[in-house]
């Protein structure tokens, strides 16, 4: 993390600590080529160079954003393993500030650098002139595959660990700021971090191991640990998989209007979206013959699995003893059948009509764990694997990120947003409250509030993919610079629907909107309430 002086800041961090802006003090042609050296690199590499170096210019946020775009290769120790391929954005009128990008899924492309951060509003970092930068976290998709769902690069110990632990982050992190030196003759005064789902993993590492790396983070409905998903997941494909357990497309969205119909004004006003926490819906209330459209037993017997915790009877090193499923209002929404269940059953090969989730699952069973492209995800269950379970055990470790003492993050200065949507279908957002609870049980309420804020959206699901119930638009980015800058911590933000013409207060969890009267499109009409003690907390 780069310090700058109290005085220096004063000066320099003016108009929400937006520094003035700096220009190259080298062509971009001249950063062709250039070789990154093995030295500046703080883990092992061979060192890198740029396979690219050009002068390019962007429509960004409305607006045309001239940048030196350079790509580089950095290259394993493991000459078997592939390159990281990494790029970074030099815009021409640089603010003194960097941002990284987080990948999702399987990683496996390079997230595009004109992009925004999670769930957001405002203008994206590139727009605002920061140096973004951004890598394939190790490994180039095989063309012609699902985008973030290849995992074969899983083969590789090297490879692996620039993924799962997150190796190829501080690598990309070290050779980015090698290259903003070389470019402009300095490093930045601030540097943050966005990404969400695998991107919010990434965020979490970050601030997990590279406590000093970062000044603001941002981390959206983070798949933090991503081995105890991925084994609730194989659990879920099982039961999918089973004779007549798959409900179609007709019978998710049975589900899915039941539990709006159930549960929507439970927060005071029916709009489409749920925010009471408390309420909770019966399946049962579907069975066959009771309504005309209706779920058979085994049918109502799948989608409760998808809404229970799974724990499994066996210890692996990662300490993770279950995951904690889904509510019933996610994964239902045939707006967005891909990431919850999909529209076709788990098979063998699995279907890409599969859920996002279930087809993930079988790329981590053939090239994470028994390294076997040919080997069935169907034929392992979880809850009883075997022979398989030391490898289980040994990739928890890699895969599932569940450090909670964030003290060294804050000390050194930092500061996390933390957001998910309570309609996410491929990430709970029941996993990232319990982690943000682990981490205000070990440092505190005082403790944690002074760095950390998590909010949790009602009616956004996972990336504002597709038309959910409620599309998210925060500026977490400006609110992040303010805190980082001008300690100024998020005070009663207001959520945007970036598809309807209607705000909610952005309530920190545990609490949630409650309508109390005048116009149900103005947050000003909602209060933030916490939910009553012993009641469910989503």
């Amino acid at each position: 993390m780069v310090k700058t002086p109290v005085v220096l800041a004063a000066a320099v961090l003016l108009l929400g600590g937006t520094p003035a802006l700096a220009t190259p003090s080298t062509s971009c042609a001249a950063l062709a080529g250039v070789a990154v050296p093995a030295s500046v690199i703080s883990l092992p590499t061979r060192g890198g160079q740029v396979t690219a170096a050009v002068a390019t210019s962007s429509v960004v946020s409305g607006r045309t954003i001239a940048y030196c775009q350079v790509d580089a290769d950095i290259f394993p120790v493991d000459r078997s393993a592939p390159s990281i391929k990494m790029r970074v954005a030099l815009p021409s009128d640089w603010n003194r500030k960097a941002l990284m990008f987080g990948g999702g899924g399987y990683n496996g492309t390079i997230p595009a650098l004109t992009g925004a951060v999670p769930f957001a509003a405002g203008d994206a970092p590139l727009a605002r002139r920061y140096v973004v930068f951004a890598s394939d976290s190790g490994h180039q998709q095989t063309p012609g595959t699902v985008p973030s769902l290849d995992g074969s690069f899983g083969v590789n110990d090297e490879a692996l660990r620039n993924f799962a632990a997150g190796d190829a982050l501080k690598k990309t992190y070290d050779a980015s700021m090698f290259l903003t030196r070389r470019a402009y003759g300095r490093g930045p005064a601030r540097t943050f971090f966005a990404g969400g789902s695998t991107g919010g993993r990434e965020a979490l590492v970050v601030a997990q191991r590279w406590p000093d790396a970062f000044d603001g983070v941002i981390s959206g409905f983070p798949a933090w640990n991503n081995l105890a998903e991925g084994l609730y997941l194989g659990y879920l494909t099982q039961v999918l998989a089973r004779p007549g357990a798959f409900p179609g497309p007709a019978e998710q969205t049975l589900l899915y209007d039941s539990v709006i119909s159930a549960c929507d004004g439970a927060d005071g006003v029916r709009d489409g979206v749920v925010s009471n926490p408390s309420c909770r819906f019966d399946p049962r209330t579907l069975r066959c013959p009771q309504t005309s459209a209706c779920l058979t037993d085994a049918q109502i017997e799948a989608v409760t699995a998808m809404s229970t915790p799974l724990r499994w009877p066996y210890r692996v090193a990662s300490g993770e003893t279950n995951y904690p499923g889904f509510p019933f209002l996610s994964g239902a929404d045939m707006r967005t059948p891909f990431l919850g269940f999909g529209t076709t059953p788990p098979a063998n090969p699995m279907p890409a009509t599969s859920g996002y989730g279930l087809q993930y699952w079988d790329q981590w069973v053939k090239h994470f764990l028994t390294r076997d492209p040919g080997f069935s995800a169907l034929d392992l269950d979880p809850r009883k694997p075997g022979k398989w379970l030391a490898r289980i055990s040994e990739l928890s470790l890699v895969q599932d990120r569940n450090n909670t003492d964030l003290r060294p993050f804050a000390r050194s200065g930092g500061k996390l947003i933390l957001m998910h949507g309570n309609a996410d279908e491929l990430v709970s957002h029941r996993s990232t409250n319990d982690y943000y609870e682990r981490v205000r049980d070990r440092l505190g309420a005082r403790a944690t509030d002074e760095f950390l804020r998590y909010y949790l959206v009602p009616g956004a699901n996972h990336a504002n993919f597709g038309t959910p119930a409620f599309a998210a638009g925060w500026d977490s980015l400006t609110a992040l610079e303010h805190w980082v800058s001008g300690g100024r911590a998020p005070r009663s933000p207001v959520v945007t629907d970036l598809t309807r013409a209607r705000t909610r207060p952005l309530c920190e969890y545990p609490a949630w909107p409650r309508y109390r009267a005048g116009d149900p499109d103005d947050a000003a009409s909602f209060s933030c309430v916490a939910p009553r003690a012993g009641t469910p907390r989503g």
